[in-house]
Formats: C-alpha cells, sequence, structure tokens
C-alpha cells in the first residue's frame, strides 16, 4: 500500500492556463478533473483565483463557487486546491470554505516576500482554508533564508511548503541542500513539496529524486505534475511519468489508463495547438535563472538565435534576469546587434565595385533549381555581379556573399567551407565587427526598418543595402515565398530555419509588406526585376 506522507498534486488547470491564457474550455475542464479523480491523484489544482470576474470555460476564478460548475461530484479522498498570487488576488472577497469546491488555497511568493506571504495565508485560513506554501524561486534563498522561511512556515503551520525551480535551474545537489535546510528546521508534522520545471531536461529525474528522498521519513511528501508537462516554457514534470515511477517504485496505486485517458481524450488538442517543454532557448533560461518571459519576448519579438539570445540574457544583471522588464531587454537587444563599425570606407569600396552595374540577388528559394537552366542564361547574357544572400548554392558561381544572420554564416561557413572561403563576404555588424579575410562589415541598423516581427528578412535587408551602394538595376531570383512546409520552401532542405514558430502565413504577409514599403520609400529610385516567380513580386 501506498505511504500516506507521499502525495502527487497535479497542477494542469493551474500551470497549464499560461499556455492557453486559461481557456480550456468546459468540457476540458470538467474532464480533466473527472480522470484525475478517476485516476486517484491526491491533489487536484484546479487553477488559480483572481480579481477578475470569471469567464466560462477558464481556469481563472474570481471566487470559488465559479469552480463548482466544473465539478461532476467530489471525492471525499482527494484535496481540490486554487491557487493566488500573495499580491494579485483580494482575499477579502474570498468567503468562508464550504468545501463545495475547492478545499484549500495554495499560495505563492517570490523570493523574500515569505512573511507578507505568510500573512495573506493567515487570512485565508481564517476563512476555514487548509494551507499549502509555494516559495518561488527557492534557488536564490541562502542557508541563511531558508532557516527564517522555516521559522515563519513553522509559526504559520500550513499544510505544506513547496520548494519551486521556478527557472529550471536546479541540480541534484541544489535540491539536496534546500531539502536537507528545511527538513531540518521545518516542524516534522509540516509536508514538503517539489514543483520543478523542465529548462534543463531535468524535471523527471529531481522530483524522482525527492520523492525516493522523502518516501518513508517522518515528513509529509507533495510532488507536482501536469499532464504532459503542459506548462509555461520548458513545461513541468509530466503527470504519467512521475505517476508510473511513483507506482512502480514507491508503491502507490494511481491508475494509470484514467490519466493515459485524459491525455487521449483531452490533451491533444492543446498539444496540436500550443507549444511548450524542452528547447534551446528555455534551456539559457534555465543556465542564468532568467524568467521565462524574457525568452518569449525575444523569441516573438525577434526570432533572437541561440547564441544572440544567450549573449543578450548573459549581460544583465542577476536580478534583472528574474524579471521581465521588456523596455531594458529591449535595449540590450538593440546593444546587442547594433555593434557599431565605422563603414564609411567600405561602402565607398563597395560603390566603386558595384558601379554601373545590374546585381542579381540569389536567395535561397527552391526556384534556384528548379529554374537553374534560366538564370544561368540570364546571368551569360546579362553579366550581372551575382550576391549569394544568406545562403551558399554550390552549382552557383558568386561574386559577394551577403548574410545578415550569423546561424546562416555559420553554416555556410561550416557545410560549404572550400566555397565560402573563396568568395568575398558583406556582413552585417551583428555576426562580426573585424573583417577575416575579404570581409566587408556594414552596420546592422544601416539596413534595418523595424516595425515588423521579420524585420531582419535578408532580401529586404539586402535592397536596403543596395540603395546604399547606389544600385539602380535589381533583378532578384529564388525569393519564392514560404511554403508551409519548411523543406519545401529551400533548395537547401537543410538549412537552419529562422522562423521556428512556423507560421508561414504570417511570414509571408509581412515580407509583402516589407517590400512594398521598400518599394515606395526608399527603392523608388531603384528598377527591380523577379528573375524566378515570386509570391512577392506585386
Amino acid at each position: 500500500m501506498k505511504d500516506t506522507k507521499l502525495k502527487l498534486l497535479d497542477c494542469t488547470l493551474r500551470d497549464g492556463a499560461y499556455v492557453v491564457d486559461a481557456h480550456f474550455g468546459s468540457p476540458a475542464l470538467k474532464g480533466i478533473i473527472s480522470k484525475l479523480q478517476d485516476a486517484r491523484v491526491d491533489i487536484i489544482e484546479c487553477g488559480w483565483l483572481k480579481d477578475k470576474p470569471h469567464e466560462e470555460g477558464t481556469s481563472f476564478y474570481h471566487v470559488p463557487s465559479d469552480l463548482e460548475q466544473y465539478l461532476g461530484h467530489k471525492d471525499k479522498d482527494i484535496t481540490y486546491v486554487a491557487m493566488i498570487d500573495w499580491n494579485r488576488y483580494d482575499v477579502s472577497v474570498l468567503p468562508p470554505c464550504d468545501h463545495k469546491s475547492i478545499d484549500a488555497v495554495r499560495v505563492v511568493f517570490p523570493h523574500g516576500k515569505h512573511r507578507e506571504g505568510a500573512e495573506i495565508a493567515a487570512r485565508i485560513r481564517d476563512k476555514g482554508y487548509d494551507i499549502y506554501l509555494q516559495a518561488a524561486n527557492t534557488l536564490a534563498y541562502t542557508e541563511e533564508d531558508l532557516i527564517e522561511l522555516a521559522k515563519t512556515v513553522n509559526e504559520l503551520h500550513p499544510v505544506a511548503i513547496s520548494i519551486v525551480d521556478t527557472f529550471g535551474a536546479m541540480y541534484e545537489s541544489d535540491l539536496d541542500r534546500i531539502t536537507d535546510t528545511l527538513d531540518a528546521h521545518l516542524d516534522k508534522d509540516i509536508s514538503m513539496g517539489f514543483h520543478s520545471h523542465n529548462n534543463q531536461q531535468l524535471s523527471f529525474a529531481l522530483t524522482s529524486h525527492f520523492a525516493d528522498k522523502l518516501t518513508g521519513s517522518d515528513r509529509g511528501c507533495m510532488v507536482d505534475a501536469t499532464l504532459c508537462g503542459m506548462g509555461r516554457g520548458a513545461g513541468n514534470t509530466t503527470t504519467e511519468l512521475i505517476a508510473s515511477y511513483m507506482n512502480r517504485r514507491l508503491s502507490c496505486a494511481y491508475d494509470m489508463n484514467a490519466i493515459l485517458d485524459a491525455i487521449d481524450t483531452y490533451m491533444q488538442y492543446f498539444l496540436e495547438n500550443y507549444s511548450w517543454g524542452y528547447s534551446t532557448p528555455y534551456f539559457i533560461a534555465g543556465l542564468y535563472c532568467c524568467h521565462v518571459n524574457n525568452i518569449a519576448y525575444l523569441l516573438k519579438n525577434h526570432r533572437t538565435n541561440s547564441q544572440d539570445m544567450r549573449n543578450i540574457i548573459e549581460s544583465m544583471s542577476p536580478s534583472d534576469r528574474r524579471l521581465y522588464d521588456y523596455d531594458l531587454l529591449e535595449d540590450k537587444y538593440i546593444e546587442n546587434q547594433n555593434r557599431i563599425v565605422d563603414d564609411e570606407a567600405t561602402l565607398r569600396k563597395l560603390r566603386e565595385l558595384l558601379a554601373g552595374r545590374e546585381v542579381l540577388l540569389v536567395a535561397p528559394g527552391k526556384s534556384i533549381d528548379t529554374d537553374y537552366e534560366k538564370i544561368q542564361a540570364y546571368i551569360s547574357a546579362n553579366k550581372p555581379i551575382v550576391i549569394g544572400v544568406n545562403a551558399i548554392n554550390p552549382r552557383y558561381d558568386y561574386d559577394f556573399l551577403l548574410f545578415v544572420n550569423r546561424v546562416r554564416y555559420d553554416y555556410a561557413k561550416e557545410v560549404y567551407a572550400d566555397k565560402f572561403k573563396s568568395i568575398p563576404h558583406i556582413l552585417l555588424s551583428n555576426i562580426s565587427t573585424k573583417p577575416s579575410g575579404e570581409e566587408y562589415i556594414i552596420n546592422f541598423n544601416r539596413v534595418i526598418k523595424r516595425g515588423w516581427v521579420h524585420f531582419d528578412n535578408a532580401v529586404i535587408n539586402a535592397l536596403r543595402l543596395l540603395v546604399h551602394l547606389k544600385a539602380e538595376d535589381i533583378s532578384i531570383a529564388g525569393f519564392d515565398g514560404f511554403k508551409h512546409r519548411y523543406n519545401e520552401s529551400y533548395a537547401d532542405a537543410s538549412l537552419p530555419t529562422l522562423n521556428p514558430d512556423g507560421k508561414w502565413d504570417e511570414l509571408n504577409d509581412e515580407i509583402t509588406d516589407m517590400y512594398r514599403d521598400f518599394r515606395e520609400t526608399e527603392g523608388r529610385g531603384c528598377r527591380v526585376k523577379f528573375i524566378t516567380e515570386s509570391i512577392f513580386d506585386i
């Protein structure tokens, strides 16, 4: 039989609310709660208490009675919980506990606010609710902080206090340090919990280690998990994995069929339409104890590559990383990208080399393979300066290679090493500020124009550069437009994608708008023609 001191808390409807803005829909809310009951999960965290009216089908509730419509029946052996952020819910509106919906409230508070969190929790307990505490970013607590936290928790005497790996940055030794210190100073009848994030692919390993460590001890143990690991950014320990582990190794008896039914019936839609889970950007968040909102901002607004993202986050102070000041983050992004170089002499040299010549931009679209003969005939007849844009195709002879992105630069350098070395490069200063060999460095800000998510599109940047270089006749090949399947868009199917969210229609619309803007502003004095078919030829 299961040790009754060992409990599983499923927080899919609470932590998963970050992914779907709480809009699970009534069927999923009812179904997930019902299936978790069938699985005999010990604690079900049904969502958040928020300072706003409840919207049907969401897991944000204003008062506990909002939840009742999603509960078919309550199981007396299960605890039903909602969470509040310590300073974002007016507890004066919370009615006395009637156990018709939730039985307990979990109060989360940041590092340094444990006393304030405990004061709020005490007011909630006075209304008849059991209290669970969640100490966000527990990794930031020193030994002295942990002892002080334990003292405050003992004074309040909640059901449990949870260790939280907010940034997914913990290693086993970190968890052991925190667990051992709290275990030594907490009253023995206060349970200890663990809530992890999967930034470093360690969520399940740390959660199972924590359960092993406390199983059989005098203290109660509670571990958090979500179906399919659903949660903001890198997500959480998966309910299905930890429940199976607890069944096989720790004598628990969760119904795995019910858990799998919950996934098959209610989670597939979210898996197909939303994204969460381990990724390199969220690994960087874990590496630097960085709030995931900073990562999300850089991905959404700048599609920042991993190396630049690491440099940007590294340039921030540890305290700033834990917050999400978007103005500061934008300044750091611009600082990282806009490495100022004196490029006046470079521009003069390139103008001399291009003077009086037509320029052919060879973009990496699939048409540069399918229309190869046509393009070569055009080159033979018109003798243009041929510039490869952000990629190399080994079938072509280029006069220059233009790179606006480090990932594409590194890929070309490694995959087509001999050809790469034999051709002069034009680079933006976000890639390099010091030329190596025959390289021409141009300031990043000369060729970008903000106002679009995909403002750094290579062909649009190339066109703006050619205006600076006084080019008047420009032809373009391989600027096809993006297909819905990535490998159908490029001549080189292995070319690294710069659009990881896969929103190809949005990308096409933005490039069309940027090209139209170019023709109406900087490019009014240029003659531009398309050698291959393009959706941007407007």
